[in-house]
């Protein structure tokens, strides 16, 4: 499976993610293409090497015709009312600005439905317009909550511009042109402080911005500045599953990095790793536990001794062992054993496939699995005890299934129906 597994040590915005990727690989000339799709005005897009604190990177701007004279600090302003609820969403610019800087910059006031409608409009894959929209309505979930309002209320300032558009469009883009299947990212630097805005001073994180990074590791880190803004926030709810270290099984092969916009005491710059993540590792990036897969076709033997094998197997330790019919060469009916076990198990059931059957091989291959915690209970009936397996998920009790054997038991010595058994210990479980 290809990964991207994320470093925002110096936060993360779209364009840092967007320069990180083409760093990676993407070429410009596609994101282009693929960006006059999009029912847009004038613009022009800037990528250039650039060196952070002796990285080199590559920065990616988008430079507007319409320009609207506004102070603008370089990463995000806070969002203010205008109009109705607004989100203003600074973009990473000229890398030789400074915050307190007058930048002119271009400004439209869409709400929601304005870019869904511009998305629609376009001749991008159907995907990438689903995803770009979900990046948009989380951020207009946040605002909403922030300001006490409705999504549909929400307008967003620098957020529906031009360029912020690209950026969320541009790195769906660039994340399908890798066939990246998975994201993972490290703990995200907010960076601390106050940004000034149309309120005032607003704190670092802004509220939109905490609110999207709610749930997932983060740290101030060192920088006395607004690191991570609102886009680049969204992206990461949107695309990533957050990790605390480098998942397991991943194997990186190519590395980028993405521009910011500061010249600060560390490099601010985005790393991305780009490679391999091992079959055997779950989806949060934890490994997943290596069981392997025995199998054999029968289509010669008494089907009245295949049961017999299936205990023999279960009782020698595996995991799990079963019968599925198949169809063999020349309309012979057969039956294939599978065998689900630990990989120091191997030897021994395979051994017991060979001396049981009449097989002349057996396939061997791993598998991934993920189990619940499990545990096994003993409950009163009214009848006696039955013992039950429980599967636990988050602390709470998702399977339980009563042992039939003593269910079996129960049932002989009482008359009572077997069902009538099983139902009695399911309703006990309940009561633990």
């Amino acid at each position: 499976m290809k990964a991207l597994y994320a470093e925002p040590f110096a936060g993360i915005s779209g364009n840092m993610l967007l320069g990180a990727l083409i760093d990676a690989g993407v070429p410009f000339s596609y994101l282009e293409a693929e960006f006059a799709k999009l029912p847009l005005g004038e613009y022009t897009l800037v990528h250039r090497s650039v060196n952070k604190s002796g990285i080199q990177a590559t920065y990616f701007d988008v430079d507007l015709p319409e320009y609207h004279e506004h102070p603008h600090d370089e990463h995000h302003h806070e969002e203010h009312p205008h109009d109705g609820e607004h989100h203003h969403e600074e973009h990473h610019h000229d890398g030789e600005h400074h915050h307190d800087e007058e930048h002119i910059h271009h400004h439209a006031h869409r709400n929601l439905q304005d870019i869904e409608a511009i998305l629609d409009h376009s001749e991008l894959d159907a995907e990438v317009i689903a995803k770009a929209k979900d990046v948009f309505l989380e951020i207009a979930k946040a605002e909403a909550k922030v300001h006490g309002t409705t999504v549909e209320k929400i307008h967003f300032h620098e957020v529906g511009a031009i360029d912020t558009i690209l950026d969320v469009v541009g790195n769906i883009l660039a994340l399908r042109y890798l066939k990246i299947e998975k994201i993972f990212t490290a703990p995200v630097c907010t960076g601390y402080g106050f940004v000034s805005c149309a309120h005032g001073m607003m704190p670092v994180p802004a509220p939109a911005t905490a609110e999207l990074l709610a749930g997932m590791p983060q740290y101030r880190g060192t920088v006395d500045r607004e690191m991570t803004t609102p886009t680049g926030a969204a992206l990461l709810k949107v695309l990533a599953k957050p990790v605390h270290d480098t998942p397991k099984g991943f194997v990186d092969k190519v590395i980028g990095y993405g521009a910011g916009t500061w010249d600060v005491a560390i490099p601010n710059v985005l790393r991305v790793h780009i490679g391999e993540l091992s079959a055997l590792t779950q989806e949060d990036g934890k490994p997943a536990k290596a069981m392997l897969i025995l199998e054999c076709n029968i289509d010669d033997m008494n089907p009245q001794i295949l049961p017999y094998v299936l205990e023999k197997l279960l009782a020698a330790g595996a995991a799990d062992a079963w019968l599925q019919p198949i169809l063999m060469k020349k309309g012979r009916p057969g039956q294939m054993f599978q065998v689900l076990c630990q990989p120091a198990q191997r030897d021994e059931l395979t051994q017991i496939l060979f001396r049981e059957t009449s097989t002349l091989g057996v396939r061997c291959y791993f598998v991934q699995r993920t189990a619940l915690e499990r545990r096994w209970e003993m409950v009163q009936t009214e009848w006696g005890p039955v013992r039950v397996k429980v599967g636990i998920l988050d602390g709470a009790v998702v399977n339980a299934v009563p042992e039939f054997e003593d269910c079996r038991a129960l049932a002989e010595q009482s008359g009572q129906p077997l069902k009538v058994i099983e139902y009695a210990a399911l309703q006990a479980v309940k009561k633990v």
